[in-house]
C-alpha cells in the first residue's frame, strides 16, 4: 500500500509504503504497485496511546464494551490503549487481565493494554497480585487504583517497591478522602454561589507531593493521574527539577474547560455533564496545566475516557456519576487548546499523545517515528476541518460528551494498525 500526499509531523509532503506491517519507506513521489490511498494533504502522526482509558469490560457493558471503546478509539486516531482495572470484577488477578487482552486482540480495532489494579478490590487493604499480572499474557506493567486513591501511605511505598522488580509504575489517582468527603465540584467563587459541597485543590495536591517523595525515597517510577490544579504543577514541576522518575497526564477537558461551566452551561446550572473526577477547575488552572504541558512538566495527554449509560447521568447532580467520554474528540480538543494557540507544534503533539505514554507504559511497537523500519502505527489528521460535535455519530456506546454541539478543529481522516486501516475516510473499516 501507498499512502500518497501527507506532511508527517506537519513538514513537506511526502509519500508512506507500507508492506508487512511495517513503514517500507518515505518520500516523495514513490513509485510501485499495489493499492493507494491518497491522503489529500492530512499531516501524518504516529498512532496515538492513550494511557487512560475506561473499557468498562467485563461489567459494565451497558456502557462500553472492548469492542464499542476500541472501535472509538481508532476513531480517534488510537492504535493502542490502556484499560483501566475498575471493572467488575476489578482487574486485580492475571485471569481477568489476560481476559481484557484477549478481548482486545479479538476485536483488533486497537492494542488493548490492560492496567492492573494496586490493591485487591480497589479497597486499597491489601495489595494486588502484581507480580503475577506483570508475568501474565497481558505483561502488564502499569498498575492504578484509578478511581480511588491509594491513599495508605504505607501501601503506596510497598507497591512502589515491589513493581521496580519488572520496571512497572504506579498510577496514582491523587485524591486525598478524608478532604473531599462529599465533594460535589471545584472549591471556589462557583462551588459557594451554587451550594455544592467543594473539592479543593489542596486534596489532589498533598497526595502528590507525599507520592512524589515516596518515589524518590524508594527510587521507583511514578506516575500522575489526570492533574488538574496549577498547585499540582508547581509540585511536580519541583520532583522533575530534583531529577526523580515522576511523570504526569493531563486530560483535554481539563485542557479546555472550567468549572465556569456548572452554573453558565447552555442548558442551565447543574448539568451533570460537568461532573467529573477531578472536577473542571479555574481558567488559571487550566492556563496553568497548557503551560505544564508545553513545557514538558506534564508529560502526557490521557483521554480519561469514561463511558457511563444515560441513565447514570441524566440525573439530579448530587446523583449523578462522575465521567466523560473522550477518545473521538480529544485530538480536536488538543489542536483547539495547544497547536491554534502555538504552545505546541505536531511533533510536540506526537511526543504527548503518542511516544511518551508508550514509554511510560512501556508498549512496545507503539510510539515509534514515522520512518522506515517502524511500525505502521498511523493517525491521517485534516486540522483544517471544522464541524460541531454530534455525540450520535459516535462508535462508542456511551453520548457523556461535554462537547455536543460545539465546533471543535479537526478529524482523522484514517488510523492504521500494522499497516490496516481501522479508519478510512472518518469511517470504521
Amino acid at each position: 500500500m501507498i499512502i500518497r500526499d501527507v506532511r508527517v509531523l506537519g513538514g513537506e509532503p511526502v509519500d508512506l509504503r507500507l508492506h508487512d506491517g511495517v513503514i517500507a519507506e518515505v518520500g516523495p513521489g514513490l513509485k510501485g504497485a499495489g493499492e493507494e490511498i491518497d491522503g489529500g494533504g492530512a499531516i501524518a502522526l504516529p498512532g496515538l496511546v492513550d494511557l487512560h482509558t475506561h473499557l468498562r469490560e467485563p461489567g459494565r457493558e451497558d456502557a462500553e464494551t472492548v469492542e464499542t471503546g476500541t472501535q472509538s478509539a481508532a476513531r480517534g486516531g488510537y492504535t493502542a490503549v490502556h484499560a483501566m482495572a475498575n471493572t467488575s470484577p476489578v482487574a486485580d488477578t492475571a485471569g481477568v487481565v489476560e481476559q481484557v487482552w484477549r478481548l482486545g486482540r479479538e476485536f483488533g480495532h486497537c492494542d488493548v493494554q490492560p492496567v492492573g489494579a494496586v490493591t485487591v478490590g480497589l479497597e486499597g487493604r491489601q495489595l494486588a497480585e502484581l507480580g503475577a499480572m506483570a508475568d501474565s499474557a497481558a505483561r502488564v506493567r502499569v498498575f492504578s487504583d484509578d478511581g480511588k486513591c491509594v491513599s495508605d501511605a504505607v501501601l503506596m511505598r510497598r507497591a512502589l517497591e515491589y513493581v521496580k522488580a519488572f520496571d512497572g509504575v504506579v498510577a496514582q489517582h491523587a485524591q486525598e478522602p478524608r478532604l473531599t468527603e462529599g465533594a460535589q465540584m471545584n472549591e471556589g467563587v462557583v462551588s459557594g454561589r451554587l451550594g455544592l459541597t467543594g473539592w479543593p485543590a489542596v486534596a489532589e495536591e498533598a497526595i502528590i507531593a507525599r507520592d512524589c517523595l515516596l518515589a524518590a525515597h524508594v527510587g521507583s517510577r511514578l506516575h500522575v493521574c489526570h492533574v488538574s490544579t496549577a498547585g499540582s504543577v508547581e509540585i511536580l514541576r519541583w520532583a522533575k527539577s530534583k531529577g526523580w522518575n515522576v511523570t504526569a497526564e493531563v486530560t483535554p477537558h481539563h485542557l479546555l474547560l472550567t468549572d465556569d461551566l456548572v452554573e453558565e452551561s447552555p442548558v442551565g446550572a447543574y448539568n451533570p455533564i460537568y461532573k467529573v473526577n477531578p472536577p473542571l477547575r479555574t481558567r488559571a488552572d487550566v492556563e496553568a496545566l497548557r503551560a505544564a504541558l508545553a513545557d514538558g512538566t506534564i508529560d502526557v495527554v490521557a483521554t480519561d475516557h469514561a463511558p457511563h449509560p444515560v441513565e447514570d447521568k441524566e440525573s439530579e447532580w448530587s446523583a449523578a456519576a462522575m465521567g466523560m467520554i473522550g477518545l473521538e474528540t480529544a485530538l480536536g480538543v488538543v489542536q483547539g487548546a495547544m497547536v491554534d494557540t502555538g504552545l505546541l507544534d505536531w511533533a510536540g503533539v506526537a511526543e504527548r499523545m503518542s511516544y511518551a505514554p508508550a514509554r511510560i507504559g512501556r508498549l512496545a511497537g507503539h510510539g515509534n517515528p514515522i520512518e522506515a523500519g517502524a511500525p505502521a502505527n498511523l493517525t491521517l489528521y485534516d486540522p483544517s476541518h471544522r464541524a460541531p460535535v454530534d455525540p450520535s455519530s459516535f462508535a462508542s456506546r456511551s453520548r457523556n460528551t461535554p462537547y455536543r454541539g460545539m465546533t471543535l478543529p479537526g478529524r482523522v481522516v484514517a488510523t492504521f494498525l500494522r499497516g490496516k486501516p481501522t479508519v478510512l475516510e472518518g469511517k470504521l473499516v
